[in-house]
């Protein structure tokens, strides 16, 4: 697309002289990112949209396709309780924070509110709805990186927005009933919402940047790992490009003056009103950053033990960081390496670009951010998949940012960039619908996202209960007993029915319908054989598959026939 003109007006452009301290040649030597005049904002803007509604797509088509992870059952069970009791009260030795359950009890309760009796038993509570928030966070987080266009070039964040729209991992998160989600908006949010108080002067912004602070820590425990990466990618940016303003000065070249800095900090705080008035902002985001943390820790005012408690998590998580899920320092590099090949490769070149020649400020701290934060996860013992979530966000930025400096090198050609992306979201979409529509719960190493998942057998046996339930004629009032050990997500799935007890062992029992593990078989014959008969599943055997290594048998008593 590129033309004479355009590289002649592109070459006027890089003429300004960089050894300029001020002025025009001072923000260019500061790489403030400039509009990318070969885009149109109407081009930019219909590419958006087709990027948004692929991410769509892909984030909310056939959301109850995948059977419920265990800790998904696990948060739904709180969900259930928060919407029905209306109590949530945090425990900081098993769980995450409040926000997840609070925001999609909203879902509940605005059904509720609009269909009355008729939502009186479910409470619009099902595998779709509890999905939708973390699918709705998963979709506005790619809303979020298209707000950095200013900053990282019309380019980059659309092609940052694609490569996290096609995620494998991004999307199956997306789909998942877990924080992870939420806890990368929110993260966004403070960077966003940070970047815009900077150039705008605005406290709104600082605000708004307060509300994501606290909405972060009160996601998830991990936000204190986040919020030390962003300063410490923030301070070494600012280092990192006043020491590469110092070796162009001892090329000939004049570096900014020492002071410059303070310079620069002067003009910041009196576009803001004044020392006086930056120090009642900040009173006043500090306040707004409280007020939001203790609201969500709280419970509304209803449980005051839970701010305190809060602060215990991280002591209690210090030591849990240590002893589970342990794996070696590599892991998450295999892990990408298996299904983020596109965001690893890209980050790294866009990395290795914005390192080599800072240009863009922003990219450099977004390429800090990403490799931060995965050494930073990779020298806690403690890894799980959904994890890599926190860094998948900034490595799209850079990579991102690594196909608009390539075509930047080109000479705005598109070639080259193009033959890249397509490579790169070609295999992305390969592996992500491979992943979240056809092997989502298979437990092969290549797809480390799915971590001790559960089995589609599991809804196999959801529904041959809710089958002999209608046969015996007492529907959601038929008894369960459930005597295996692993039962999680059950709880979720069973969660209509009024009559089911959770024993974990082996007990006496004369209710319609009993649940073992497979395990169990031996001594459920020697206790049960004249009484309960086996409901095969047209498996091997004739069991259903809970997650790797564990089976249920699902037995209905003698006169009722499977």
């Amino acid at each position: 697309m590129s033309t004479a003109s355009t590289k002649s007006k592109r070459g006027k452009q890089e003429r300004v002289d960089p050894r300029a301290t001020t002025g025009k040649g001072r923000a260019r030597y500061d790489a403030q990112p400039a509009e990318s005049p070969d885009v149109s904002d109407r081009a930019w803007l219909f590419s958006a949209l087709i990027i948004l509604c692929v991410g769509a797509f892909l984030r909310f088509y056939d959301l109850a396709l995948v059977p419920l992870h265990h800790d998904e059952g696990v948060n739904g069970n709180f969900l259930v309780r928060l919407v029905k009791e209306g109590k949530y009260f945090y425990d900081p030795a098993n769980y995450h924070g409040p926000t997840l359950y609070y925001i999609t009890a909203v879902i509940s309760w605005i059904i509720k509110f609009l269909f009355g009796d008729a939502a009186r038993d479910t409470y619009g509570l099902n595998t779709i709805t509890i999905r939708l928030v973390p699918a709705v966070f998963g979709l506005a987080t790619i809303v979020l990186v298209f707000c950095l266009r200013r900053q990282l070039g019309s380019i980059a964040v659309l092609a940052a927005g694609l490569l996290l729209a096609l995620s494998p991992g991004a999307v199956y998160l997306s789909r998942y009933f877990i924080h992870e989600t939420l806890f990368v908006f929110f993260t966004l949010g403070i960077v966003v919402a940070g970047q815009r108080f900077y150039e705008k002067q605005n406290p709104g912004y600082l605000m708004l940047a307060a509300v994501s602070a606290a909405m972060l820590f009160a996601t998830k425990e991990t936000a204190m790992i986040s919020a030390g990466v962003l300063i410490i990618a923030l301070v070494v940016t600012h280092l990192y490009v006043r020491f590469y303003r110092q070796m162009i000065g001892v090329k000939g070249l004049p570096a900014r003056g020492k002071n410059d800095w303070r310079t620069a900090l002067d003009d910041f705080v009196n576009a803001l009103g004044g020392p006086v008035q930056v120090g009642i902002w900040i009173v006043l985001a500090a306040l707004v950053f409280l007020t939001v943390y203790v609201l969500f820790y709280s419970s509304f005012f209803t449980n005051w033990k839970g701010v305190n408690d809060s602060l215990k998590t991280f002591e209690i998580w210090t030591k849990t960081g240590k002893k589970d899920h342990i794996h070696p320092f590599i892991t998450y590099f295999y892990w990408l390496m298996n299904q983020e090949k596109s965001l690893l490769f890209l980050g790294t070149i866009g990395a290795a670009i914005t390192v080599l020649k800072p240009k863009n400020s922003f990219a450099l701290f977004s390429a800090l951010w990403a490799f931060g934060l995965l050494t930073a996860y990779c020298l806690v013992p403690y890894k799980t998949p959904w994890l890599a979530l926190n860094f998948i966000l900034p490595l799209a930025l850079i990579a991102g940012y690594a196909i608009e400096a390539i075509w930047e090198m080109d000479r705005r050609q598109w070639r080259l960039p193009v033959v890249i992306m397509l490579a790169a979201t070609g295999w992305s979409v390969y592996q992500t619908v491979d992943l979240n529509f056809f092997n989502y719960d298979n437990d092969n190493e290549y797809y480390v996202y799915v971590y001790a998942h559960t089995k589609r057998g599991t809804t196999q046996l959801v529904k041959e209960v809710e089958r002999l339930a209608q046969q015996i004629g007492q529907g959601k009032q038929t008894g369960i007993t459930i005597v295996s050990r692993d039962y999680w997500p059950l709880p979720w799935y069973l969660r209509d029915f009024s009559r089911v007890g959770y024993y974990g062992e082996m007990t006496s029992s004369t209710e319609p319908i009993i649940i073992a593990s497979e395990t169990q078989k031996a001594e459920m014959e020697a206790r049960f054989g004249d009484q309960y008969v086996l409901v095969l599943s047209g498996t091997a055997s004739g069991g259903f598959d809970l997650r790797p290594g564990v089976t249920l048998l699902l037995y209905v008593r003698r006169g009722v026939n499977p």
